[in-house]
Parts: C-alpha cells; structure tokens; sequence
C-alpha cells in the first residue's frame, strides 16, 4: 500500500511572511504601527490632556482640582497684563532669534553647498555639527560665565570703555541664537545643494547682478528650507525655559509654566497652549506664502 506524503508543517515565521507576501499595504501598515501608536498615545494623547487640564480650575480653599469645565485660565491670561507681557516678550525673543539665525546661517550654507570643496564641505559640516555634541546646560552655564559682570566679554570690552550686556533679555537673545544656529544652517545648507548650478549660471549669463540672482533665483528655491529651519528655532525658543532662567531675571513662557506646573496645574496647562497656537498660526501663514509647495 502506498503511504501518502505528510506536508511539512509551516512555522509561524513562514505563515506570517505568506500573509505579508504581495499585500503591500499590508506591509506598511505593520512597519508604521508602532510608530504611529506611539505618537497618537504618547504624543497626541498627552495634547489632549493637556487641552482637557487647561479647562479645569483650581480650589481657592483646599487646592484641589476641579474638573469642571471653565474658561477662567484663558480669561486670567487675557485680563492679566504680565501674562500679556511674557508672551509678548517670548514670541518677540524668538522671532529676533529666528531672524538672527537666518542671517547669520544663509552665508555659511551657501558656502558649504555652492562654493567648498568636497573636503572643505565635509569640514563644516562637522564644524556645524561640533556645539550639537556638547551638552545643552555645559553651553548655557558657559555662556552664563562670559556675561557675568567680571567675565570675558567685560574683559574684552573693557579697555574700549564698554560693557557687555549682562543678564536680561539681550542675553537670552545672545545664548539662543547661538544655541538653535545649527538648526538653521542645516536646513538650509540641503534646500540650496538641491537647487542646480545651472540655474545660477544662466541668471549671471542673463546679465543679473550678484544681488538680482540672489533675490530672483536663491532666495525663492530655497525660501522652504529657510521656514523649515525658522520652525526649529522659533519652536524651540518659544518653550526654552532654562536659559531665561540661567540668564535673565525676566519670566518667559517656559518658566511661568515650570513654576505653577505643580501648583497651578490648570493655568500652567493653558498657557503651554499658547506656544502651541503660535507654532499652528506661523505655519499656517507659511503655507500662505508658499513655504511648503516645493518640499
């Protein structure tokens, strides 16, 4: 009698990668679902909380939260001018650093991008790079020692019968700016290799001035990378709260939101809104003008 043949059983590795094999929807969806559950848990989720907190109120007597819905915080931050005053003052710092940023970046990327040399491209990169490695608070301290009344810029100044800034507003702008730096050169650096040198090339031939092919030709290709690297600055310094903190005895949006964080959860809550809606308005008026439709 002939014996039938036993079919080798699959193992779960085989049947998974049958399931997988011609779906490929199917595939992307398994490679983005951790991700993407991260984000709506730990990211949007946390929004959510954060909006929902913003709505509560605080026992004047007992201290404790009440969860019922309110609109007393955003009416405190409307009514109240030094909250007026802190947001008008953190939006103000980080469009000068922003700003700053740009101006200072726009001529190292073009350098890096359309002038070095492969070596000489590869040493800026690390140059730009460098400040990224070192720790954040080992820079701010840093800085806080070279502003103090006895410290390097007063030395230097000194003999011209000047001063250095101190501590206040133009030091936070000073330390910012030199913080978010890379995050502007960067961007930039790569929305200008993207850009051909032939387009530069036949702006010259055409007989326009250095500043006419900047402003008809660079300028607009690589105005994208220049707010996508604007986001990072401004983003970053609107909720920076430890270099105002280290160099500066006047209050931004960061650190009101540290110190009531644990007394005054719901007011905190709300004003963390407001860089939020910051952010949301400046790149709604960025696609406005165009930012995006070449990314």
């Amino acid at each position: 009698m002939a014996t039938e043949a036993v079919a080798p059983r699959r193992s779960v590795g085989h049947r998974l990668a049958g399931l997988f094999n011609g779906r490929p929807r199917l595939q992307v969806g398994a490679l983005l679902a951790g991700p993407v559950g991260w984000l709506v848990i730990g990211y949007l989720g946390s929004l959510a909380v954060l909006l929902v907190a913003a709505f509560w109120t605080v026992d004047p007597l007992s201290g404790e939260l009440v969860h019922s819905l309110s609109l007393e915080n955003f009416k405190t931050l409307v009514d109240e001018p030094v909250y007026r005053d802190i947001v008008g003052r953190t939006v103000l710092i980080a469009a000068l650093v922003t700003v700053t940023d740009a101006i200072l970046a726009f001529p190292i990327a073009f350098y890096m991008a359309k002038i070095a040399s492969r070596r000489g491209k590869a040493i800026l990169v690390v140059a730009v790079l460098l400040p990224l490695w070192s720790s954040y608070l080992v820079k701010v301290l840093s800085w806080r020692t070279m502003l103090s009344s006895d410290g390097i810029i007063n030395w230097a100044l000194e003999p011209l019968g000047l001063h250095g800034p101190g501590y206040g507003n133009t030091a936070v702008w000073l330390v910012m700016s030199y913080l978010w730096l890379p995050y502007m050169v960067l961007p930039i650096y790569a929305g200008l290799e993207r850009i051909p040198n032939s387009l530069i090339s036949a702006s010259e031939d055409l007989g326009a001035s250095p500043f006419t092919t900047f402003r008809r030709v660079i300028l607009p290709l690589s105005f994208p990378a220049v707010v996508a690297g604007s986001i990072f600055t401004f983003a970053l310094t609107l909720g920076d709260y430890i270099t105002p903190r280290l160099v500066s005895n006047n209050q931004f949006i960061g650190n009101v939101i540290f110190n009531n964080i644990s007394t005054n959860l719901p007011l905190a809550s709300a004003l963390a809104l407001v860089p939020i809606v910051v952010m949301v308005a400046y790149l709604l008026v960025a696609r406005k003008l165009g930012a995006f439709e070449h990314i």
